[in-house]
């Protein structure tokens, strides 16, 4: 049964009883319940832990405790053991009998679960000694590992709701926004736009309404940071958003969360019900005669509808739509009233800067960009998942010493940043200060926070078609420039990488960018020719090659590579033979193998069965294919051994 907290008083008792109580001394098992682990069976994990420290005589002395997203998504199932913080990754349940046994009670490490170097083979059994977290700063993120998402009293301990508390009890609204105006928090989900000062402008319109929310439609592909936030400590954004409507004197909320975040719908609606319970939301919170109510809202999924007018249409019962900002939303926005919109991670910083300050919260970051910033690190990169580092670490900083390097020992290409309306950046631009300015002067922007790593066997011109292609298809369709650009650029892009790209395509791509980004409705349409302008900027030696040579440099684009069977390398071992779906591949017992093209289909399977040692299938694109032989050509014998 919740406690009715009438006063901040009684939430500083509740904390201290949390505290106090007997389990808190208590050794811990964290296990990651985000969505990446749970797809690993991290549910089945936390039954076999309750099942083993049971039979094995622990379970009175040893907690298990289901926590949101650690971040190290493709090793789970993370698992970590405190106070020790040994971190077990890629844990199954097969693998609990033994930690039970050698780690809570025999003291003892499972080396093969622990975090091996790649290049080195050293293996790390504290978390903060692998390199993916040693080099990162979890300011807002790394509560998620203490937290069980759907306890409120696990919040409670780490601190929460205690900026609340102090906001309502010893700062005015006036205050509040001044700390975060000077804080120079800026919006974590787009452009940068700095919190405060939309604050002021929602707080200073004219009506007898206003509306706070919270943006997790997050659709950028490859990107899961406010997703993983809102899963794994919805009290944290819940706390900010309160924060928020205080200062600027909204009664009413909303969470706006994409309809494909179940588990993130189902604990910030929890989070909610707790709350409530607690009189943390409500009527008179703490005491303070402030009033404030929230409600959640499912998306249907339109990528657009993370646009602020038309999530606000959306929320108001009609098609997820922009429309033109002759006046801003934080002026006229839900229902034709001041709207205040700042994503997930946006919410979950300001109770760091009440609890902390402006000033402390100032010395992190560069000049203009503060605190810290959550990327999802995707691609063509060894260490994958959800990194959190000063704003003003380089791009090369996350990508090698978080990030290891790049898979197999390839060459890094480029990184795409900001999701599909970011830009491409290039080796030359590695050891680049990441903050929300520095990206736009490349040519790209820091967006929701997506890096997506390239490695030497990416065509940068397919990139540029997959992005628009996928733009093209979330466009709203409603301004002509947005609408009939997208399409247009999509058909050259496609026409490109299938051999048919004509002289002036390229010139033409950059015409029609320049119209898409002065004349669209919105920022969808306004941004989406980045990928474009940047792949042309820093990689026109590729889109002349596939224009002028009918040539992929990186060997990728179907319709200009072939695949060829290297007489002097074939051994005759049958493999792509009997792999060939398409029968193309001719040959036989102690017969050189050749590749029939016009049966070809490109799928690549002769590649990818041919032994390495050998590499009798070679990849072409631009060479030319000699002929196939007039007879059968028998193996020579050496070419076995």
């Amino acid at each position: 049964m919740a406690t009715l907290l009438g006063t901040t008083s009684h939430l500083k008792r509740l904390r201290k009883k949390i505290l106090s109580s007997a389990d808190r001394g208590k050794p811990v098992v964290t296990v990651c319940c985000g969505t990446g682990c749970q797809a690993y069976g991290s549910q089945k994990v936390m039954q076999a832990f309750a099942d083993e420290m049971e039979r094995q005589g622990v379970a009175g002395t040893v907690l298990s405790r289901g926590t949101g997203c650690h971040g190290f998504c493709e090793r789970g199932v993370v698992v970590i053991l405190f106070p020790e913080e040994i971190c077990y990754l890629g844990v199954r349940p097969d693998d609990v009998a033994e930690i039970v046994s050698k780690t809570l009670i025999g003291k003892e490490i499972v080396e093969h679960l622990t975090y091996e170097d790649i290049a080195t083979g050293h293996r790390c059994a504290k978390e903060g000694d692998i390199p993916f977290y040693k080099h990162q700063s979890r300011l807002i993120f790394g509560n998620n590992r203490f937290i069980d998402p759907k306890s409120i009293e696990d919040y409670i301990a780490e601190d929460g709701y205690s900026a609340l508390a102090k906001a309502l009890s010893k700062m005015t609204p006036e205050k509040v926004l001044s700390e975060v105006k000077e804080a120079k928090l800026r919006g974590r989900g787009g452009g940068g736009f700095p919190a405060g000062t939309k604050w002021e402008t929602t707080r200073d319109a004219p009506s007898d309404k206003k509306y706070v929310i919270v943006n997790c439609d997050e659709g950028d592909p490859g990107a899961f940071m406010d997703r993983s936030l809102m899963e794994g400590n919805p009290h944290s954004v819940l706390e900010g958003l309160i924060i928020g409507a205080y200062a600027i004197g909204a009664h009413e909320g909303f969470v706006y969360v994409r309809q494909e975040y179940p588990l993130a719908t189902e604990n910030i609606l929890l989070a909610i019900a707790q709350a409530e319970a607690y009189g943390l939301l409500g009527k008179n919170i703490l005491g303070s005669g402030f009033d404030f109510t929230v409600q959640v809202h499912r998306g249907a999924g339109a990528f657009v509808s993370g646009e602020s007018s038309a999530l606000m249409a959306a929320i108001e019962g009609r098609v997820g739509e922009p429309r033109p900002k002759y006046i801003r939303t934080a002026v006229s926005g839900i229902w034709g009233r001041p709207s205040n919109l700042n994503n997930v991670e946006t919410w979950a910083n300001v109770p760091l800067i009440i609890n902390k300050g402006a000033r402390w919260y100032k010395s992190i970051g560069t000049a203009e960009s503060k605190g810290t910033k959550i990327f999802s690190l995707v691609g063509k990169v060894n260490n994958t998942g959800l990194v959190e580092v000063p704003m003003g670490a380089t791009l090369r900083q996350i990508i090698y010493d978080i990030g290891a390097g790049i898979p197999g020992g390839k060459k890094f290409k480029a990184v795409q940043t900001g999701g599909p309306s970011g830009g491409c950046i290039p080796e030359q631009h590695l050891d680049t200060a990441i903050d929300f300015d520095a990206l736009s002067a490349l040519g790209s922007m820091m967006g929701s926070g997506g890096l997506i790593v390239m490695d030497e066997d990416t065509c940068i011109v397919d990139v540029a078609r997959y992005f628009t292609s996928f733009l093209c298809e979330e466009s709203c369709g409603q301004c002509i420039p947005c609408r009939e650009g997208l399409r247009q650029m999509s058909d050259i892009l496609k026409n490109i990488t299938e051999g048919k790209g004509q002289a002036g395509d390229v010139e033409l791509l950059e015409e029609l960018s320049e119209v898409m980004s002065d004349a669209s409705l919105c920022a969808l349409g306004q941004t989406a020719a980045n990928p474009v302008l940047s792949t042309i900027k820093y990689f026109r030696d590729e889109y002349e090659a596939h224009v002028n040579e009918k040539r992929c440099p990186a060997k990728v684009c179907k319709a200009l590579i072939a695949y060829y069977i290297e007489p002097d390398k074939c051994t005759a071992c049958g493999l792509c033979l009997k792999n060939c779906p398409s029968g193309a591949v001719n040959g036989g017992k102690k017969i050189i193998h050749w590749i029939d093209q016009a049966k070809c289909t490109k799928c690549g399977i002769c590649f990818e069965v041919c032994p390495k040692r050998f590499a009798a299938v070679a990849k072409l694109s631009g060479e030319v294919i000699p002929p196939p032989p007039q007879e059968p050509m028998p193996m020579v014998a050496q070419q076995k051994g």
